[in-house]
């Protein structure tokens, strides 16, 4: 998965910086690198698919909610992404269905204790190639 994101310097978090072709690929690469570097998402089984639906004050806010919200599916449920489908997404709402595998120890490395999806340097903007993200995660 690692070539939709980029691993960026800093000093004890995780930050990265995303890119895709449309705000929808985007935000799907966003939650993707994020079980990228929580596990080894080639070993992950598609087992249940959940519907997730946020909203932000804007694509900034969005992207922070929407990334707590899939970090929590691991952190409060033990399920780890292995892929995602957004259905629906606008500056301030995005609907997305994730199909999931629950955690085993016996199955799954961790590669990655992330803690919270943060505020700082959070940027989602359009360029000439498309649209990129830089988020940054506590570890």
């Amino acid at each position: 998965m690692q070539s939709h994101y980029t691993l960026l310097d800093h000093t004890a978090d995780l930050r990265i910086r995303v890119t895709g072709t449309d705000l929808a690929d985007v935000f799907r690469n966003a939650g993707l690198a994020l079980f990228d570097l929580i596990s080894k998402p080639d070993v992950l089984e598609s087992r249940e698919v959940i519907e997730v639906n946020v909203t932000g004050d804007d694509e900034a806010d969005l992207m922070v909610n929407y990334l707590r919200e899939l970090l929590y599916l691991w952190t409060g449920n033990e399920k780890l992404i292995k892929m995602i489908d957004i259905l629906h997404i606008s500056d301030t709402a995005v609907s997305a269905q994730v199909s999931t595998d629950r955690y085993l120890s016996e199955r799954h490395e961790i590669l990655h204790e992330i803690k919270a999806v943060t505020y700082h340097q959070i940027d989602v903007s359009q360029t000439a190639d498309g649209w990129q993200a830089t988020v940054v995660f506590d570890v």
